[in-house]
């Protein structure tokens, strides 16, 4: 038996993944959970073979759990699915150590054979999003900019930008100047945008 934890937030989604998985003669759901920062715990507690994690999810994304389930567990092969098909996600997961990314909108027949070919150690991505991620090249931005850039997403001003990561004004200022000028945009707002459309946040 090939033992399955699942991360998704919404309910239905999850329920219908393991109802449709669960009639597989070989797969078996050893946990659920709603929320990133409950993978952890159920990946100790249940040890699963392969972890379907979803990347936004409440508290913790699920690309921001997979490099710490990877280390903890590296007998888990970890499958991304979601609706969100961006390539800088792609790029990320894979980085980060998953063994496939998968949107959600395939056949369940082909999830539950992608779980059995990563469980036996093969790589799976989705085709599409593979090109684009090829097309779209890597983040051209660093750490500190894609921090930046995500807490001003929301249209925060400089000082809550400041506040929020513990910087000086200044120096936000820096990097989200740097940002918009890798991101050839014309205000923070657009490149924050941007970013997140490519998956870069």
């Amino acid at each position: 038996m090939i033992k399955l934890l699942i991360a998704e937030d919404q309910g239905m989604m999850r329920d219908a993944l393991a109802l449709l998985l669960g009639l597989e003669d070989d797969l078996e759901i050893v946990a659920q959970v709603s929320s990133g920062d409950a993978i952890m715990a159920a990946a100790e507690t249940h040890r699963p073979d392969v972890a379907l994690l979803d990347i936004e999810l409440p508290g913790r994304s699920g690309l921001d759990v997979l490099p710490e389930l990877r280390a903890a567990r590296p007998e888990c092969a970890v499958l991304i699915l979601t609706t969100f098909a961006r390539p800088g996600y792609l790029r990320r997961a894979m980085e980060a150590g998953a063994a496939g990314f998968l949107v959600k909108d395939g056949p369940v027949e082909e999830l539950a054979a992608a779980v059995r070919r990563i469980a036996a150690g093969e790589r799976i991505v989705d085709p599409a999003l593979a090109a684009a991620a090829l097309r779209a090249g890597p983040s051209p931005l660093t750490d500190r900019e894609r921090d930046v850039l995500a807490a001003a997403l929301d249209g925060a001003t400089i000082a809550d930008v400041a506040a929020r990561l513990h910087l000086s004004e200044s120096t936000v200022r820096n990097h989200l100047s740097s940002a918009i000028g890798k991101t050839h945009t014309r205000n923070r707002i657009e490149a924050a945008r941007l970013a997140r459309h490519n998956g870069w946040l």
